[in-house]
């Protein structure tokens, strides 16, 4: 689990190199804490709810390592 504090409050993620259960949406670019990058939010396939988000492509060299990942917001999961 990788966490970033933001002030005030916490933020927690999971990531994770493939998830299950999850359908994928359209892909936008997103502009992140980490620079321009290609997401599809990623959805519950029992609720429909959105789970996180998967980088599709990172548009900077150094985020690279982040293609292909799902992204599992914690607060989503938790009752």
């Amino acid at each position: 689990m990788f966490a970033i504090t933001v002030p005030s409050i916490m933020v927690s993620w999971f990531v994770h190199d493939d998830s299950v259960n999850v359908m994928v949406g359209e892909k936008e670019e997103r502009n992140m804490l980490t620079g321009m990058h290609t997401v599809v939010d990623i959805f519950c396939v029992g609720c429909g709810s959105i789970v996180g988000w998967k980088y599709e492509a990172a548009h900077e060299e150094s985020q690279q390592y982040k293609v292909g990942k799902f992204i599992l917001e914690r607060w989503q999961l938790l009752p």
